[in-house]
């Protein structure tokens, strides 16, 4: 069953069940005061024409209430004739329908006796009307019960009529209601078909309109995904065609060489190939490396833990100057702590350190600090003695494959910056560039904490 269908059933069922309670209501409240009111008017007659003077006619004395009780059944029943036999006198009408009730009042044992006789359909009351004798009165209940009938077929007429109008009206809210989640479900359909992440068009601000935008969102960070990913694998491409060439190149040169009638090279000629071809390897791995590190980057993080930054920096220090030469560091570092994963903040220190080592001059100094900035972050510091960064590309540097005019020759992939951008925003902090106080780059990672 369609959505829209259930909506119409779910507004016709509850107009339904309500129209039903209702009407249940109105009818029983209707039936207890006519069957109420009947009831009183029965006894006030009853009580009428106990009061009432009798009337003599040529045989015999009657009440004479008798004469004005044409719609209803009345009579004297007496037990003044014959010991235990009893009398229903009615001499201008009908005699009412009698029983042990009636007897016991009529002996004096009740004061009053109301019922309903099944037989006759009619409500019968009696009253004592002297020594032996009660007054009978019996009034059919046909009237009554026809007027409930009719305000029956009423309230049922009314009801079914409620509930096709609550069908309708459901019919009528659920297809407007439902137009969103209809173009919605096309605009999915048309994705998975076509791949076409064009927005969806937004209309009103209820919560449906709210759930276009969240989806227009989704879009959106889907085709960002899609164009990062179609950047770097270009990006990626670009990088490896030019040592792969430099290689291809080379063993080029070492196979010609060997065929016959060639001109052989040198041992200081395959030499230099052998560690062109290793330098190009080299290369190629730390490029398909720092790729899967980035393309780990879009998993979920690890479950966090507490990391102690003093602890990472000084690692990825040991780390650092075994391949720093002459370089210097110059370390202060205060207590910081940190949730989240220490490989990957390791990581992202080391690769500031060596940029750092790379720029550095001959016997320079990198200055290495991790200080809290009292506001719940600390900032690890990374200042070298090299050129610096030129200001056009300072906004550009932790971008992937991004690099300066001044960097071109230098090895490297182009991507250990962004690995430093990417595991300060999975750590929820960031990454700024700028130029240190001795003129080289100042390169540092912002991450909220607490002092360790």
């Amino acid at each position: 069953m369609s959505l829209r269908r259930r909506v119409t059933l779910l507004a016709a069922t509850c107009v339904a069940g309500t129209v039903a309670l209702v009407s249940f209501g109105a009818y029983w409240t209707m039936r207890a005061n006519l069957y109420e009111t009947l009831d009183e008017q029965l006894i006030e007659r009853a009580e009428n024409a106990v009061q009432s003077p009798p009337v003599t006619n040529r045989v015999e004395q009657i009440p004479a209430a008798f004469l004005a009780s044409t719609d209803i059944e009345i009579g004297v029943l007496s037990l003044a004739g014959r010991p235990g036999v009893a009398q229903m006198r009615n001499p201008v009408g009908h005699a009412p329908p009698w029983g042990e009730s009636e007897l016991r009042v009529a002996s004096g044992l009740q004061d009053i006796s109301l019922r309903t006789e099944p037989k006759t359909n009619s409500r019968v009351i009696a009253l004592p009307s002297g020594p032996g004798e009660a007054i009978v009165l019996a009034q059919p209940l046909e009237p009554t019960q026809q007027i409930l009938r009719r305000l029956a077929l009423v309230l049922f007429g009314v009801g079914g009529a409620g509930v096709l109008v609550a069908a309708g009206a459901g019919t009528a809210v659920a297809r407007g209601s439902l137009r969103p989640v209809e173009n919605l479900t096309a605009a999915t359909e048309r994705v998975s078909a076509t791949g076409d992440l064009r927005p969806i068009p937004v209309t009103g601000d209820d919560e449906l309109a709210r759930l276009t935008v969240s989806f227009n969102r989704m879009l959106a960070a889907v085709e960002d995904a899609q164009r990062r990913q179609r950047q770097l694998v270009a990006d990626a491409g670009h990088e490896l065609r030019t040592p792969l060439t430099s290689m291809r190149t080379n063993l080029e040169l070492l196979l010609a060489a060997d065929k016959p009638g060639a001109r052989t090279l040198s041992p200081e000629d395959r030499a230099d190939i052998a560690r062109d071809v290793t330098g190009q390897l080299d290369e190629i791995t730390q490029l398909i490396g720092d790729l899967s590190l980035l393309a780990r980057g879009d998993a979920p993080p690890a479950e966090p833990e507490r990391v102690e930054m003093v602890d990472v920096v000084e690692r990825a220090l040991e780390r650092a100057r075994r391949r720093a030469g002459s370089i210097e560091f110059d370390v202060s570092l205060q207590p910081w702590a940190v949730y989240g994963d220490s490989s990957e903040l390791e990581r992202a220190v080391l690769n500031l350190l060596d940029n750092a080592v790379k720029f550095s001059p001959e016997n320079g100094t990198v200055e290495v600090r991790l200080r809290p900035l009292g506001d719940g972050t600390a900032v690890v510091e990374v200042a070298d003695e090299g050129p610096g960064i030129a200001d056009d590309d300072i906004p550009n540097v932790f971008e992937r494959f991004y690099r300066s005019v001044s960097a071109r020759g230098l090895p490297g992939s182009g991507l250990g910056l962004a690995i430093v951008k990417q595991a300060a925003q999975r750590h929820g902090g960031t990454v700024y560039a700028g130029r240190s106080a001795r003129g080289g780059a100042l390169m540092t990672i912002r991450l909220p904490g607490e002092p360790g």
